[in-house]
């Protein structure tokens, strides 16, 4: 499964009410680090399928949701659990680093 596209109009079903943790990737066409981490979000949403929501949000498109999430650089990355943020991080991170913010949700 590869990620979603998550929305103003899609945040509450896919996000606050998901079943599962989700991991959500702040971003924007023209970032370079954001496009340097997709690749590797694919690969998390691929990987951790059904265990893990992984989504996409392009502040761009989606400004209302940036701001709602103080989002002032990007890549920004936060988790959800249970309708709230577990953890956030912003800037490149490795593969590694990103798992570290959702390993401990899905055990």
């Amino acid at each position: 499964m590869s990620s979603l596209t998550i929305t103003n109009d899609n945040f509450n079903t896919e996000v606050l009410q998901s079943p599962i943790p989700v991991l959500l990737d702040f971003w924007a066409p023209w970032c370079g680090p954001c496009r340097m981490i997709g690749p590797v979000i694919e690969k998390i949403a691929e990987e951790f399928s059904g265990q893990l929501k992984v989504g996409k949000i392009n502040i761009d498109d989606n400004n209302i949701l940036a701001e709602q999430h103080g989002i002032v650089s990007i890549p920004t990355l936060i988790t959800y659990k249970n309708g709230e943020i577990a953890a956030q991080k912003t800037g490149a991170a490795s593969k590694y680093d990103i798992e570290a913010m959702f390993k401990e949700l899905i055990s």
